[in-house]
């Protein structure tokens, strides 16, 4: 059976870790960049992200370490992890979404060799332009 990497995102964001914290640590800087949700920081807590045409998806708070770490559950097979590092001033973001396995398909039927594909452009596009987008538009 061959593995599916992950996906991994970087991107160096022209803000303090606090601000990029407040984005990706509550349900108001999630929904503004990513999806609508009631994410609440807090281990175990159990979430929803709303997915357009894709239904609800339920997910549980696994990883808390302000301002640095936040990671969940994301339905029945991925994990979101997203990291902040401190890098002179402005901060490293990086998103990483594990779960892929070529046996499964996501609760929609859609197998995870074909939606990781999609997944990944849609997280270029999500990281590179509307998670710096949205911050940027906060330090105004």
């Amino acid at each position: 059976m061959s593995q599916i990497p992950e996906i991994k995102k970087t991107i160096l964001l022209n803000a303090p870790i606090d601000k990029v914290w407040n984005a990706i640590s509550t349900s108001k800087g999630m929904a503004e960049w990513w999806m609508p949700n009631t994410f609440e920081p807090i281990l175990g807590k159990e979430f929803v992200l709303h997915a357009g045409p894709y239904g609800d998806s339920p997910c549980k708070v696994t990883e808390l370490e302000p301002p640095y770490v936040v990671g969940f559950d994301w339905g029945k097979d991925w994990h979101l992890k997203m990291e902040l590092r401190e890098v002179d001033g402005k901060t490293e973001f990086t998103l990483i979404h594990s779960g892929w396995d070529p046996e499964k398909q996501t609760e929609f039927g859609q197998p995870h060799t074909i939606i990781r594909d999609h997944m990944d452009a849609g997280w270029e596009n999500i990281v590179m332009n509307k998670l710096p987008s949205v911050i940027e538009q906060q330090n105004a």
